[in-house]
């Protein structure tokens, strides 16, 4: 296993991390519904829970893309740290309400992603 495929399966329970702080909120009947009507610091875990989902799918894909084109290489490891690293600051600035910072830590996480897919392809 590779430095990079250890990040997918951080990457994969970083969702979890963020719903620990919302799921003694949550009506375990119907936790969405429950969801909805979270507000504050809650709400915004809940956010930071989703849009780790979201981000996952993509960072997943790009890692295993580059493992099959180019094989394990360092390049695809650090970059793949570095998306982890953001993603975790992401989480932690959303939990904050820091928007300047949340927002440059998406944006880096992102720029990962594309440089790991950019990498597999030249």
């Amino acid at each position: 296993m590779t430095i990079a495929f250890w990040c997918v399966l951080v990457a994969g329970l970083l969702p979890y991390a963020a719903f620990a702080v919302i799921a003694g909120s949550l009506d375990p009947h119907l936790p969405r519904l429950a969801a909805q009507k979270l507000d504050g610091m809650k709400a915004r875990a809940n956010g930071a829970h989703l849009n780790a989902f979201e981000a996952f799918g993509f960072f997943a894909a790009a890692v295993i893309i580059a493992h099959v084109i180019e094989g394990p290489n360092a390049i695809t490891n650090g970059l793949a740290v570095a998306f982890i690293i953001a993603r975790i600051g992401h989480l932690v600035f959303y939990l904050k309400d820091n928007q300047p910072l949340r927002s440059a830590c998406f944006s880096l996480g992102l720029l990962c992603i594309i440089a790991i897919f950019l990498h597999a392809a030249l």
